[in-house]
């Protein structure tokens, strides 16, 4: 992948996730981090409604179907690593859930609630 490529490809995911924060806010979510780094791997979007302490997985592509079918396993088992390494200096205690933001164009944002559960 070249650099321009990769430009784009991340110019493409900052903007995604952009639209899924603001779209999130608009549903009442207070976002608290956007792309939380971790050695584990990384967040997209970490948001809190009430007692809920939601990680966000925001997935952009030419339609929804194909964007829901890019959240792989692995992804998800580094974003469930990642959410322990944020809590780890936490004291608060808030339910938690994985979310998943689809986005493709000319479309509106699709969330999903509960999108998997940790085994």
């Amino acid at each position: 992948m070249s650099i321009n490529q990769r430009k784009r490809a991340y110019l493409k995911g900052a903007r995604a996730e952009w639209i899924a924060a603001l779209y999130l806010q608009l549903k009442g979510y207070e976002i608290l981090e956007k792309r939380f780094k971790t050695p584990m791997g990384e967040i997209d979007l970490l948001a809190r409604k009430g007692k809920m302490l939601v990680a966000v997985e925001v997935k952009t592509r030419d339609t929804l179907e194909q964007a829901s079918m890019a959240v792989t396993s692995l992804q998800k088992r580094r974003i469930e690593k990642a959410l322990l390494f944020y809590l780890a200096g936490k004291t608060y205690s808030l339910d938690l859930r994985f979310d998943v933001v689809l986005l493709s164009p000319w479309k509106w944002p699709y969330h999903i609630q509960g999108a998997w559960i940790v085994q």
